[in-house]
């Protein structure tokens, strides 16, 4: 018991119960059964273990490792287990309470613990054998003083060589500070903290201006052309909303990728598409190398290249995906006309 709490770096759990007949063990158990992946659990009918658990029998109780443990938060919880309490609730006290205000995320339970976001993380040199723990926890301390004001984030620290591709892709693998912090939002956005010196006003200042939506999400972009007069207009990472998402406008915009041979054989009716609508003011022919720069809405999903969508005036969120076709200049033409909302000529004019 005594390894649990003081080595152990995840929640442990405890069902202190009077013996193998009682009730509230075969509710625990079946509780546990399809759990058992996600946790360790726990069960004892002895009297001396319930003692040190503080725990009398029909509860179960759920205790952080000593590292984790903070003024803030209390060193366990328990619940009461009667007959008539459902598995499925003893479930969510699992779920509720897995982690500590301040836990540490690692390659082998981001998966399992951290999946809610958004998530706060804070990466730095995070080691808690012996002789690293107090500098490990120097800086715990000062992202709890944050965390304890923003229940409705989840944080976390992180070290900084686990998460190398994270950081680089949060723009900060170079950032020069021993501390640095990232916000992984909903629908795969990043956020990324200014590099400054690290302390519990500075992260408290970045997690209230994300809270207030003053965070621009990261965007992995290409720099924005000097010139778009071209019949196709090309998209880039950080004029994606300004052009495509444009609601006065329908349009139409392919992604694809450098070294794909479908684009290429595809590229001159695109082209001829776009020199065909080219006084339709109201209508977008657009292009994005989607392997440059990111796609900053969750509706344009890029599972293969080409891929196609007709992102409708009125409706940005839910655009129209080309499916199969020929994709020639004719198939083109019918699939923007069929979907267009706003063109001045005629259809049949065509």
């Amino acid at each position: 018991k005594q390894e649990l709490l003081k080595d152990g770096d995840d929640v442990a759990i405890v069902g202190v119960f009077s013996g193998e007949e009682d009730a509230a063990y075969e509710i625990y158990q079946e509780a546990c059964n399809s759990l058992r992946e996600d946790f360790k659990f726990l069960h004892t009918f002895d009297s001396e273990v319930a003692k040190f658990f503080k725990a009398s029998p029909g509860q179960v109780v759920m205790l952080h490792p000593e590292r984790f443990r903070s003024k803030y938060e209390p060193a366990s919880h328990s619940l009461t287990v009667k007959d008539s309490t459902l598995a499925s609730e003893v479930q969510d006290f699992f779920k509720k309470h897995a982690l500590p205000l301040v836990g540490h995320r690692k390659q082998s339970n981001d998966a399992k613990r951290y999946t809610k976001r958004p998530l706060v993380v804070v990466y730095y040199g995070v080691d808690f054998s012996f002789d690293y723990r107090v500098a490990t926890q120097f800086w715990r301390s000062k992202v709890l003083e944050v965390a304890k004001d923003f229940p409705e984030y989840t944080f976390a620290i992180a070290d900084e060589e686990d998460y190398a591709d994270e950081l680089k892709s949060l723009g900060l693998s170079d950032s020069g500070e021993e501390v640095n912090v990232g916000i992984l939002g909903e629908g795969g956005k990043k956020y990324a903290m200014e590099p400054e010196e690290f302390d519990s006003d500075v992260l408290h200042s970045f997690v209230m201006a994300f809270k207030k939506g003053k965070v621009k999400p990261i965007v992995k972009s290409q720099p924005i052309p000097k010139s778009n007069k071209g019949p196709v207009t090309v998209v880039v990472g950080k004029t994606f909303d300004e052009i495509v998402m444009d609601a006065k406008k329908d349009v139409l915009i392919e992604f694809y990728a450098p070294w794909c041979g479908h684009c290429k054989n595809m590229e001159p009716d695109y082209i001829a598409l776009g020199k065909k609508y080219k006084n339709e003011k109201n209508l977008v022919i657009a292009k994005m190398d989607a392997t440059a720069n990111d796609v900053p809405h969750e509706s344009y999903k890029v599972e293969g290249f080409p891929t196609i969508y007709f992102a409708p005036s009125n409706s940005k969120q839910s655009p129209v995906k080309l499916e199969g076709g020929k994709r020639d200049l004719d198939e083109l033409s019918k699939f923007v006309e069929k979907h267009a909302t706003q063109l001045s000529q005629k259809k049949d004019e065509l």
